[in-house]
Protein backbone atom coordinates (compact mmCIF):
# COMPACT_ATOMS: atom_id res chain seq x y z
CA UNK A 1 0.00 0.00 0.00
CA UNK A 2 1.12 3.30 -0.84
CA UNK A 3 1.87 5.73 2.00
CA UNK A 4 -0.18 9.06 1.99
CA UNK A 5 2.35 11.82 1.13
CA UNK A 6 -0.31 13.89 3.57
CA UNK A 7 1.13 12.64 6.55
CA UNK A 8 2.59 14.93 9.36
CA UNK A 9 6.18 14.55 10.19
CA UNK A 10 6.23 14.31 14.10
CA UNK A 11 7.68 17.91 15.43
CA UNK A 12 11.17 18.10 16.99
CA UNK A 13 12.97 20.30 19.65
CA UNK A 14 14.76 22.60 16.81
CA UNK A 15 11.40 22.85 14.68
CA UNK A 16 9.09 23.21 18.16
CA UNK A 17 11.86 26.22 19.15
CA UNK A 18 11.68 27.30 15.76
CA UNK A 19 8.01 27.63 15.78
CA UNK A 20 8.00 29.57 19.02
CA UNK A 21 11.30 31.76 18.05
CA UNK A 22 13.39 30.44 20.96
CA UNK A 23 16.73 28.53 21.43
CA UNK A 24 16.38 25.05 21.74
CA UNK A 25 17.67 25.08 25.25
CA UNK A 26 14.65 27.22 26.33
CA UNK A 27 12.78 24.13 24.88
CA UNK A 28 14.26 21.44 27.08
CA UNK A 29 14.37 23.48 30.34
CA UNK A 30 10.41 24.10 29.96
CA UNK A 31 10.90 20.23 30.52
CA UNK A 32 13.91 19.39 32.37
CA UNK A 33 14.53 22.31 34.32
CA UNK A 34 11.09 24.82 34.72
CA UNK A 35 12.71 27.06 37.05
CA UNK A 36 15.07 28.61 34.44
CA UNK A 37 11.53 29.85 32.63
CA UNK A 38 8.83 32.17 33.87
CA UNK A 39 5.28 30.21 34.04
CA UNK A 40 4.05 32.28 30.94
CA UNK A 41 7.10 30.96 28.82
CA UNK A 42 7.05 27.63 29.62
CA UNK A 43 2.87 27.38 29.83
CA UNK A 44 3.14 29.11 25.74
CA UNK A 45 6.25 26.29 25.14
CA UNK A 46 4.07 23.32 26.41
CA UNK A 47 0.55 24.26 24.71
CA UNK A 48 2.58 24.59 21.00
CA UNK A 49 4.25 21.63 21.98
CA UNK A 50 1.07 19.36 22.42
CA UNK A 51 -0.08 21.39 19.63
CA UNK A 52 2.58 20.63 17.25
CA UNK A 53 2.66 16.84 18.61
CA UNK A 54 5.89 17.26 20.19
CA UNK A 55 6.24 14.38 22.88
CA UNK A 56 9.27 15.80 25.08
CA UNK A 57 13.04 15.04 25.21
CA UNK A 58 14.33 11.69 24.50
CA UNK A 59 14.46 10.06 28.14
CA UNK A 60 17.04 7.72 26.34
CA UNK A 61 19.42 10.47 24.68
CA UNK A 62 19.40 12.25 28.12
CA UNK A 63 20.10 9.64 29.85
CA UNK A 64 23.09 9.01 27.38
CA UNK A 65 24.20 12.31 27.70
CA UNK A 66 24.03 12.69 31.54
CA UNK A 67 24.67 9.04 32.53
CA UNK A 68 22.08 8.85 34.60
CA UNK A 69 18.99 6.65 34.34
CA UNK A 70 17.14 8.55 37.39
CA UNK A 71 16.25 5.14 38.72
CA UNK A 72 16.93 2.76 41.20
CA UNK A 73 17.08 -1.31 40.13
CA UNK A 74 15.36 -3.24 42.52
CA UNK A 75 16.81 -7.30 42.37
CA UNK A 76 14.68 -9.78 44.00
CA UNK A 77 15.62 -13.67 42.86
CA UNK A 78 11.86 -14.36 43.00
CA UNK A 79 8.96 -14.11 39.86
CA UNK A 80 7.45 -10.30 39.80
CA UNK A 81 4.13 -11.36 41.83
CA UNK A 82 6.10 -12.24 44.28
CA UNK A 83 7.06 -9.09 45.22
CA UNK A 84 3.16 -7.79 45.49
CA UNK A 85 2.19 -11.36 47.20
CA UNK A 86 4.91 -11.59 50.10
CA UNK A 87 3.56 -9.50 53.31
CA UNK A 88 7.99 -8.95 53.96
CA UNK A 89 8.32 -7.83 50.48
CA UNK A 90 5.51 -5.94 49.91
CA UNK A 91 6.72 -3.88 53.45
CA UNK A 92 10.72 -3.49 51.73
CA UNK A 93 9.03 -3.00 48.62
CA UNK A 94 6.89 0.56 50.43
CA UNK A 95 9.79 1.40 52.07
CA UNK A 96 12.42 1.71 48.70
CA UNK A 97 9.98 3.30 47.25
CA UNK A 98 9.71 6.03 50.04
CA UNK A 99 13.13 6.56 49.72
CA UNK A 100 13.07 6.83 46.31
CA UNK A 101 10.49 9.62 46.17
CA UNK A 102 12.15 11.63 48.76
CA UNK A 103 15.09 11.56 46.33
CA UNK A 104 13.49 12.37 43.03
CA UNK A 105 14.28 8.71 41.72
CA UNK A 106 12.14 5.95 39.54
CA UNK A 107 12.44 2.12 40.96
CA UNK A 108 12.97 -0.57 38.45
CA UNK A 109 11.76 -4.13 39.58
CA UNK A 110 13.98 -6.57 37.92
CA UNK A 111 12.72 -9.80 39.05
CA UNK A 112 14.40 -13.11 38.14
CA UNK A 113 13.34 -16.60 38.32
CA UNK A 114 15.45 -18.73 40.78
CA UNK A 115 14.95 -21.59 38.63
CA UNK A 116 16.57 -19.54 35.97
CA UNK A 117 19.98 -18.31 35.05
CA UNK A 118 19.03 -15.71 32.33
CA UNK A 119 21.39 -12.56 33.76
CA UNK A 120 19.90 -10.18 30.55
CA UNK A 121 17.78 -8.78 32.64
CA UNK A 122 20.09 -7.01 34.84
CA UNK A 123 22.94 -6.13 32.00
CA UNK A 124 19.75 -4.54 30.17
CA UNK A 125 18.64 -2.50 32.88
CA UNK A 126 18.83 1.36 33.02
CA UNK A 127 19.47 2.04 36.99
CA UNK A 128 21.77 4.43 38.50
CA UNK A 129 22.38 1.56 41.12
CA UNK A 130 21.22 -1.35 42.23
CA UNK A 131 19.36 -2.83 45.77
CA UNK A 132 20.11 -6.53 45.76
CA UNK A 133 17.69 -8.47 48.04
CA UNK A 134 17.89 -11.48 49.74
CA UNK A 135 19.59 -13.56 47.55
CA UNK A 136 21.93 -17.11 47.79
CA UNK A 137 25.82 -16.54 48.04
CA UNK A 138 26.26 -18.01 44.23
CA UNK A 139 23.24 -15.89 42.55
CA UNK A 140 24.76 -15.80 38.91
CA UNK A 141 22.02 -12.97 38.79
CA UNK A 142 23.64 -11.02 41.72
CA UNK A 143 27.08 -11.97 40.20
CA UNK A 144 26.02 -10.00 36.94
CA UNK A 145 25.32 -6.71 39.15
CA UNK A 146 28.47 -6.89 40.54
CA UNK A 147 29.77 -6.69 36.94
CA UNK A 148 28.06 -3.15 36.69
CA UNK A 149 30.16 -0.26 37.61
CA UNK A 150 27.29 1.09 40.01
CA UNK A 151 26.66 1.55 43.48
CA UNK A 152 25.34 -1.97 45.11
CA UNK A 153 23.44 -2.32 48.47
CA UNK A 154 22.60 -5.92 49.54
CA UNK A 155 19.80 -6.21 52.00
CA UNK A 156 19.84 -9.20 54.03
CA UNK A 157 21.60 -11.58 52.14
CA UNK A 158 24.65 -12.23 51.23
CA UNK A 159 27.57 -10.34 53.08
CA UNK A 160 30.06 -9.21 51.16
CA UNK A 161 33.14 -7.00 51.73
CA UNK A 162 33.04 -3.21 50.52
CA UNK A 163 29.51 -3.24 49.61
CA UNK A 164 26.90 -1.47 51.63
CA UNK A 165 24.69 -3.96 53.49
CA UNK A 166 20.85 -3.35 55.48
CA UNK A 167 19.25 -6.14 57.67
CA UNK A 168 18.46 -7.36 60.94
CA UNK A 169 21.32 -9.57 63.72
CA UNK A 170 19.62 -12.66 62.72
CA UNK A 171 21.41 -14.52 65.01
CA UNK A 172 20.83 -12.45 67.71
CA UNK A 173 17.51 -12.84 67.26
CA UNK A 174 16.68 -16.29 67.04
CA UNK A 175 18.61 -16.74 69.92
CA UNK A 176 16.45 -15.11 72.05
CA UNK A 177 13.72 -16.74 70.54
CA UNK A 178 15.29 -20.04 71.18
CA UNK A 179 16.01 -19.26 74.78
CA UNK A 180 12.71 -18.48 75.57
CA UNK A 181 11.41 -21.91 73.86
CA UNK A 182 14.06 -23.17 75.94
CA UNK A 183 12.55 -21.47 78.95
CA UNK A 184 9.57 -22.38 78.77
CA UNK A 185 10.76 -26.44 78.34
CA UNK A 186 10.79 -27.35 75.16
CA UNK A 187 13.48 -29.87 74.15
CA UNK A 188 12.12 -31.63 71.55
CA UNK A 189 11.29 -29.69 68.13
CA UNK A 190 11.01 -29.73 65.04
CA UNK A 191 11.78 -26.62 62.12
CA UNK A 192 10.28 -25.58 59.48
CA UNK A 193 12.70 -23.86 57.24
CA UNK A 194 12.76 -21.47 53.93
CA UNK A 195 15.14 -23.06 51.00
CA UNK A 196 18.50 -23.67 51.88
CA UNK A 197 20.23 -23.30 48.24
CA UNK A 198 19.14 -22.52 44.18
CA UNK A 199 18.42 -25.95 43.73
CA UNK A 200 14.93 -27.01 44.59
CA UNK A 201 14.70 -28.81 48.13
CA UNK A 202 11.41 -30.21 49.57
CA UNK A 203 12.38 -32.96 52.49
CA UNK A 204 14.73 -33.38 55.49
CA UNK A 205 17.44 -30.82 55.45
CA UNK A 206 20.68 -32.60 56.74
CA UNK A 207 23.34 -30.33 59.19
CA UNK A 208 25.83 -30.79 56.14
CA UNK A 209 23.03 -28.88 53.69
CA UNK A 210 22.58 -26.53 57.16
CA UNK A 211 25.92 -25.72 57.74
CA UNK A 212 26.32 -25.05 53.69
CA UNK A 213 23.29 -23.45 53.00
CA UNK A 214 24.10 -20.15 50.40
CA UNK A 215 21.24 -18.21 51.71
CA UNK A 216 23.17 -16.25 54.60
CA UNK A 217 19.78 -15.64 56.50
CA UNK A 218 18.56 -19.21 56.84
CA UNK A 219 22.15 -20.58 57.36
CA UNK A 220 22.46 -18.00 60.66
CA UNK A 221 18.97 -18.50 62.24
CA UNK A 222 19.64 -22.74 61.64
CA UNK A 223 23.24 -22.09 63.46
CA UNK A 224 21.70 -19.85 66.00
CA UNK A 225 18.88 -22.35 66.88
CA UNK A 226 21.48 -25.16 66.51
CA UNK A 227 23.97 -23.65 69.37
CA UNK A 228 21.21 -22.62 71.90
CA UNK A 229 19.72 -26.05 71.83
CA UNK A 230 22.50 -27.81 71.83
CA UNK A 231 23.95 -25.58 74.94
CA UNK A 232 20.29 -27.12 76.15
CA UNK A 233 21.65 -30.55 75.92
CA UNK A 234 19.39 -31.31 72.85
CA UNK A 235 21.47 -33.34 70.24
CA UNK A 236 20.85 -31.01 67.40
CA UNK A 237 21.28 -34.28 64.59
CA UNK A 238 18.38 -35.58 65.95
CA UNK A 239 16.46 -32.84 65.62
CA UNK A 240 14.21 -32.90 62.08
CA UNK A 241 14.80 -29.48 59.95
CA UNK A 242 12.55 -29.84 57.22
CA UNK A 243 12.53 -27.23 54.22
CA UNK A 244 10.76 -25.67 51.36
CA UNK A 245 11.68 -24.28 47.88
CA UNK A 246 8.36 -22.12 48.01
CA UNK A 247 7.81 -20.13 50.44
CA UNK A 248 3.62 -19.79 51.01
CA UNK A 249 1.59 -21.12 53.41
CA UNK A 250 0.53 -24.11 51.93
CA UNK A 251 4.55 -25.13 51.94
CA UNK A 252 4.36 -24.52 55.82
CA UNK A 253 1.41 -26.60 56.20
CA UNK A 254 3.38 -29.65 54.64
CA UNK A 255 6.32 -28.88 56.77
CA UNK A 256 4.57 -29.05 59.59
CA UNK A 257 2.20 -32.16 58.44
CA UNK A 258 6.16 -34.06 57.80
CA UNK A 259 7.63 -33.05 60.78
CA UNK A 260 4.53 -34.11 62.79
CA UNK A 261 5.02 -37.35 60.53
CA UNK A 262 8.75 -37.86 61.44
CA UNK A 263 7.93 -37.59 65.19
CA UNK A 264 4.75 -37.22 66.87
CA UNK A 265 5.80 -36.45 70.10
CA UNK A 266 7.33 -32.76 69.02
CA UNK A 267 6.16 -30.51 71.04
CA UNK A 268 7.18 -27.05 69.32
CA UNK A 269 7.50 -26.20 65.16
CA UNK A 270 10.18 -23.75 64.99
CA UNK A 271 9.71 -21.93 61.55
CA UNK A 272 11.91 -19.57 60.45
CA UNK A 273 9.30 -17.06 58.34
CA UNK A 274 6.06 -16.21 59.68
CA UNK A 275 4.47 -17.52 56.25
CA UNK A 276 5.64 -20.99 57.29
CA UNK A 277 4.80 -20.81 60.80
CA UNK A 278 0.74 -19.97 59.59
CA UNK A 279 0.95 -22.80 57.36
CA UNK A 280 2.43 -24.86 60.67
CA UNK A 281 -1.15 -23.64 62.33
CA UNK A 282 -3.33 -24.38 59.49
CA UNK A 283 -1.81 -28.01 59.56
CA UNK A 284 -2.07 -28.09 63.51
CA UNK A 285 -6.26 -27.47 63.15
CA UNK A 286 -6.41 -30.21 60.70
CA UNK A 287 -5.01 -32.41 62.86
CA UNK A 288 -7.15 -31.15 66.17
CA UNK A 289 -3.95 -30.15 67.55
CA UNK A 290 -4.50 -27.21 70.08
CA UNK A 291 -1.97 -24.42 69.75
CA UNK A 292 -0.28 -23.84 72.50
CA UNK A 293 -1.91 -26.20 74.86
CA UNK A 294 -0.58 -29.62 72.42
CA UNK A 295 1.57 -27.83 69.82
CA UNK A 296 3.62 -24.49 70.21
CA UNK A 297 4.41 -22.64 67.14
CA UNK A 298 6.78 -19.53 65.93
CA UNK A 299 7.78 -17.80 63.35
CA UNK A 300 10.20 -15.16 62.63
CA UNK A 301 9.29 -11.43 60.71
CA UNK A 302 5.80 -9.94 62.58
CA UNK A 303 4.12 -9.65 59.15
CA UNK A 304 0.31 -8.34 60.14
CA UNK A 305 -1.48 -12.00 59.69
CA UNK A 306 1.25 -12.80 62.44
CA UNK A 307 0.02 -10.09 64.65
CA UNK A 308 -3.82 -10.80 63.75
CA UNK A 309 -3.41 -14.62 65.31
CA UNK A 310 -1.06 -13.57 68.01
CA UNK A 311 1.74 -15.63 66.58
CA UNK A 312 4.95 -16.36 68.87
CA UNK A 313 7.34 -13.99 66.56
CA UNK A 314 10.61 -12.04 66.24
CA UNK A 315 9.37 -9.05 64.52
CA UNK A 316 11.94 -7.23 62.12
CA UNK A 317 11.21 -3.46 60.85
CA UNK A 318 10.73 -4.28 57.05
CA UNK A 319 9.62 -1.21 56.04
CA UNK A 320 12.94 0.51 57.62
CA UNK A 321 14.83 -2.06 55.75
CA UNK A 322 13.66 -0.62 52.70
CA UNK A 323 14.10 2.90 53.09
CA UNK A 324 16.97 2.40 54.71
CA UNK A 325 18.48 0.20 51.51
CA UNK A 326 17.20 3.01 49.31
CA UNK A 327 18.65 5.87 51.40
CA UNK A 328 22.54 3.84 51.66
CA UNK A 329 22.54 3.73 47.79
CA UNK A 330 21.54 7.21 47.10
CA UNK A 331 23.40 8.70 49.51
CA UNK A 332 27.12 9.13 48.00
CA UNK A 333 28.47 11.53 51.02
CA UNK A 334 30.69 8.82 51.88
CA UNK A 335 31.87 7.16 48.42
CA UNK A 336 34.13 3.81 49.16
CA UNK A 337 33.34 3.34 52.36
CA UNK A 338 31.56 0.45 52.68
CA UNK A 339 28.59 1.08 55.67
CA UNK A 340 26.09 -1.45 57.49
CA UNK A 341 22.97 -0.57 59.43
CA UNK A 342 21.94 -3.30 61.68
CA UNK A 343 17.67 -3.12 62.35
CA UNK A 344 17.03 -3.99 65.54
CA UNK A 345 14.22 -7.26 66.38
CA UNK A 346 11.50 -7.88 68.77
CA UNK A 347 10.78 -11.12 70.29
CA UNK A 348 6.48 -10.99 70.26
CA UNK A 349 5.56 -13.27 72.99
CA UNK A 350 2.16 -13.94 71.74
CA UNK A 351 -0.46 -16.67 72.11
CA UNK A 352 0.90 -19.68 70.56
CA UNK A 353 3.19 -20.59 72.43
CA UNK A 354 3.60 -22.16 76.08
CA UNK A 355 5.28 -24.88 78.16
CA UNK A 356 4.85 -28.03 76.92
CA UNK A 357 2.54 -30.72 78.13
CA UNK A 358 3.82 -33.49 80.21
CA UNK A 359 3.52 -37.32 79.25
CA UNK A 360 0.61 -37.93 81.44
CA UNK A 361 -0.99 -34.39 80.42
CA UNK A 362 -1.15 -35.96 76.94
CA UNK A 363 -2.31 -39.43 78.03
CA UNK A 364 -4.83 -38.27 79.78
CA UNK A 365 -5.44 -35.01 78.17
CA UNK A 366 -8.56 -34.16 75.76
Amino acid sequence: MARSTNARRPATLASLAAELGVSRTTVSNAYNRPDQLSPELRKRVLDTARRLGYPGPDPVARSLRTRKAGAVGLLLTENLSYAFRDPGAIGFLEGLALACEDAGHGLLLIPASPEREDVASVHRAGVDGFVVYSVPDDDPHLAAVLERPVPVVICDQPRIDQLDWVGPDDEGAVKVLADHLIGLGHRRIGVSCMRLARGRNDGIASVHRQANASFHVQRSRLTALAAAFSEAGVDWSQVPVVERFDHTTESGASAAAQLLEIDPEITAVVCTSDILALGALDEARRRGLRVPEDLTVTGFDGIEDAGRVSLTTVRQPVLEKGRAAGRLLLDTSEPGRPRDVVLETQLITGSTAAPPRSAEERWFGP
